[in-house]
């Protein structure tokens, strides 16, 4: 599928958070939301064509495919778009999002 593709995959791999929810929907193909538990554990979710996912902003998670490295999906908004990931680290737990999604948590 190209490096393109490649380093696209591991930079959904690494793990993350947004300051605005995360929404897609799955067209085609399989994938892995993996987010993090209330005790800092990891919790997979598995997402096949058809299915929708709302990530609250602030959840550290990552995204990976599934053994046939093929996805298709696409990202909804409710505002104007955001598309910055912010990587785990302990400035990002101080960001605004990240604390009110630990406040509801």
């Amino acid at each position: 599928m190209g490096s393109a593709y490649e380093d696209k995959v591991k930079m959904f791999f690494n793990e993350h958070l947004h300051e605005d929810e995360e929404i897609r929907y799955i067209l085609d193909g399989e994938g892995f939301f993996d987010v993090r538990g209330i005790e800092d554990e990891w919790v997979r979710i598995r997402l096949v064509k058809g299915d929708l996912i709302i990530l609250p902003a602030g959840i550290y998670h990552r995204f990976t495919t599934d053994s046939k490295n093929y996805i298709k999906a696409m990202r909804l908004f409710k505002d104007e778009p955001k598309w910055t990931p912010l990587n785990r680290a302990a400035e990002v737990d101080s960001t605004p999002a990240r604390q009110e999604y630990v406040s509801r948590a």
